[in-house]
């Protein structure tokens, strides 16, 4: 299996299109976001992550996202959220995970994804001054 897409977003939703056939609205994607106070303080920002099964796989899966403050594995962990999941061969499913992330100052982590054992998928997050 593997992440066809990772983003944070605002909002998600999903629809019915003719076919039978779904559409994904992803709405207020975003890398950065500006503090709801200032530093020290906690965000929840929504990551969604697009996961397709090839045909012939068991569609099977364990969807682990690691937030660091760096972009190396050995990076300060954050917080960290590990979801099975079921999808069907050929077909594509979603993972929507909030993370509660504390800042003690301004600045970037990153979302490091990955389905079972597999890369890791780098998302980049910068939390910036109260606007």
């Amino acid at each position: 299996m593997q992440i066809v897409s990772a983003l944070f977003v605002e909002n998600f939703e999903m629809r019915q299109a003719p076919g039978p056939s779904t559409r994904i609205d992803l709405t207020g994607a975003m890398f950065s976001m500006a503090a709801p106070e200032p530093a020290p303080v906690t965000v929840t920002p929504h990551l969604v992550a697009l996961i397709y099964c090839p045909p012939g796989e068991s569609g099977n899966g364990v969807f682990e996202v690691v937030f660091r403050r760096g972009l190396e594995e050995e990076s300060e962990q954050v917080a960290r959220n590990v979801s099975p999941f079921t999808v069907d061969p050929g077909k594509f499913t979603y993972r929507l995970v909030r993370g509660e992330l504390e800042f003690p100052d301004y600045g970037q982590i990153f979302a490091h994804c990955r389905v079972d054992r597999g890369p890791w998928h780098l998302v980049p997050f910068t939390l910036l001054p109260p606007a």
